[in-house]
């Protein structure tokens, strides 16, 4: 209890990071006495071992097909060859690769031999059983080492390095090949270098085996499928399963050619020394690691009682109490405390909040339904016939719909005014360019965005139907200018100023005029019988917000405007009553 009380009263981020030094620094000091560097050492000292035993392999093996290339150049420019005696120039070719290891043919484009130095000239030839190989040469036009494969003549693992002839000598065949014995090179797949229980070979473009240290595998192998695939897209050292047992795999590409060079092995059989380290370090870690847990749990002690507060008050707050800070001995529990303690609080108020939000949702609801209930009863009374009815009603009830989604994406507050006509006239225009707005934007309250909108959908109904948007070359102008000298206050609530701030004395009223202008449409002419879209664009467009509209069917355009204080726009109005669909 003593040591409890002089602990220090402390952050928490002190308390986290002496538990954590208290158990992971003595592990840590006795890892890095111990296996640092033995193991990093060794293991860097591995894999260098492994890289130069893999590019001094491959060294040797690229020599071995740049000879054999340079040997293809050599007989391609012999005479025999360009004056077209086959004979002569097998003879000469026998001659030349007198020691027995490689052999020459000369393959025409479809594969058949021409000749073949591994038997007497005029002894009848097939075609050559890797014309994979050739298909490739005579389409990159430059020499290639093939896979390795079954020699048709042979019958041994062989593999080609073919040389496209020029096309002066096409006459003679397409292709010059020479060709080796695959069990020649096995002798530079050495592991000399490297811990007992590591191979080495030698991989063709397909990943079979052209030469191994390993007796046990065969050039019938494709070892691609047992090691990483980005094996023969770079070079250096790689960990991978080979065997079901992860290895080291050190690798290289041969320079200009297609084959690869890898060594491959178990990491444990270089690092036999470092399982002793780790026993001591097992040892040595449980007796250290009982240590630090004993100091964690004790400063665990410390840290309980202080959360446990902190839990107590989260539970009060979920159930809606109101609740005072606790103190503890840690600096950022006693400012969550406090935080938790002001949350209480909000919540209390944002309760109140949503009660009284509620209630506006309740008044917004019947002012909605009220509307709703208009609309219906007079469709009704001018529609012809039940199908008039129900798609006037559906298309009229989809327009307010519409109004009523920006309303609640703005949370019942007020609709930016150019976003109110661009929602309501989307579905409408055939492209964007048929619309024209023209007039600063402003917000307007809610009641107006139900009634203007009504009209608005009014309005674009009829002009689809007649008007400017029935024809693809129709044009629409929306345009709106506030006349009049505006008040501080006005001016506050159309430039998103809160109003009582911007000074200023009360003048003439404010008007907007709103003017809805189409061109480019049929001649317009005025409805025979006034429906009910009539009435909304021009009774309850004037009713619903004082003011005064013109409807022009002039020879060329249709224009109708809508003049009305600003007010009836922007003011909230103390009212508690619906609006109504006044026609």
């Amino acid at each position: 209890m003593g040591l409890r009380r002089r602990l220090p009263r402390a952050s928490i981020r002190f308390y986290l990071v002496l538990m954590v030094c208290a158990i992971a620094l003595p592990v840590l000091a006795f890892v890095a006495l111990l296996l640092a560097q033995l193991q990093s050492n060794e293991r860097v000292a591995l894999e260098t071992r492994a890289v130069r035993e893999a590019q001094l392999m491959g060294t040797a093996v690229s020599r071995v097909l740049q000879e054999m290339s340079t040997t293809l150049r050599l007989l391609v420019t012999s005479p025999e060859l360009d004056a077209g005696d086959l004979e002569a120039f097998h003879g000469r070719a026998q001659a030349a690769l007198r020691d027995g290891s490689l052999f020459v043919i000369l393959i025409d484009k479809d594969g058949q031999q021409r000749l073949n130095t591994r038997v007497p000239f005029a002894t009848p030839l097939g075609k050559t059983a890797n014309m994979a190989a050739v298909d490739s040469v005579l389409e990159s036009g430059r020499t290639e080492v093939s896979d390795v494969f079954v020699g048709a003549t042979s019958g041994r693992w062989v593999f080609n390095v073919t040389l496209p002839l020029p096309s002066e000598l096409s006459s003679n065949g397409a292709a010059l090949v020479l060709t080796k014995n695959a069990d020649e090179i096995a002798q530079l797949a050495l592991t000399s270098g490297l811990p007992d229980g590591w191979s080495a070979a030698v991989l063709d473009g397909a990943g079979r085996v052209v030469a191994s240290s390993n007796k046990d595998i065969g050039h019938s192998t494709v070892l691609e499928h047992e090691l990483p695939a980005d094996l023969v897209r770079t070079s250096g050292v790689i960990y991978g399963a080979v065997d079901s047992e992860q290895k080291l795999i050190a690798y290289t590409k041969l320079k200009d050619w297609s084959w690869t060079a890898i060594v491959w092995g178990p990491v444990a059989t270089a690092q036999a020394s470092i399982l002793t380290t780790w026993r001591q370090l097992i040892f040595g870690g449980i007796a250290l690691l009982s240590l630090a847990v004993g100091i964690a749990m004790f400063l665990a002690r410390q840290l309980r009682v202080s959360v446990q507060g902190i839990a107590d008050m989260a539970e009060q707050v979920g159930q809606g109490n109101m609740v005072a800070p606790v103190n503890s001995q840690i600096i950022e529990l006693d400012r969550v405390a406090k935080a938790l303690s002001a949350a209480s609080v909000d919540r209390s108020h944002a309760e109140d909040r949503i009660r009284l939000m509620l209630r506006e949702l309740a008044h917004r609801t019947k002012n909605l339904l009220a509307i709703t209930q208009a609309m219906i009863h007079q469709t009704g009374r001018r529609s012809q016939s039940i199908e008039d009815f129900q798609a006037d009603i559906t298309e009229r009830i989809a327009g307010l719909g519409r109004s009523t989604d920006l309303l609640t994406s703005e949370q019942w507050s007020r609709v930016p005014f150019k976003r109110l006509i661009a929602n309501h006239l989307a579905t409408f225009l055939a492209t964007p360019e048929q619309l024209e707005m023209r007039g600063e934007d402003f917000e307007i309250k809610s009641e107006a965005v139900h009634n203007l909108g009504l009209v608005l959908h009014e309005l674009a109904t009829n002009a689809m139907k007649y008007g400017a948007l029935s024809v693809p070359t129709g044009h629409l102008l929306i345009a709106w200018e506030i006349s009049g000298e505006i008040s501080g206050e006005i001016s506050g609530q159309i430039s998103g100023e809160i109003p009582g701030e911007v000074s200023g004395a009360e003048t003439v009223a404010p008007q907007l005029n709103l003017t809805w202008r189409e061109t480019g449409g049929p001649p317009p002419s005025p409805p025979t019988e006034k429906g009910f879209g009539s009435q909304i664009i021009e009774r309850h467009a004037a009713s619903a917000f004082r003011g005064k509209v013109t409807v022009d069917y002039e020879s060329d355009h249709f224009v109708w405007t809508l003049t009305a204080p600003l007010k009836s726009f922007i003011e909230e109005d103390d009212a508690d009553e619906p609006p109504e669909l006044t026609l």
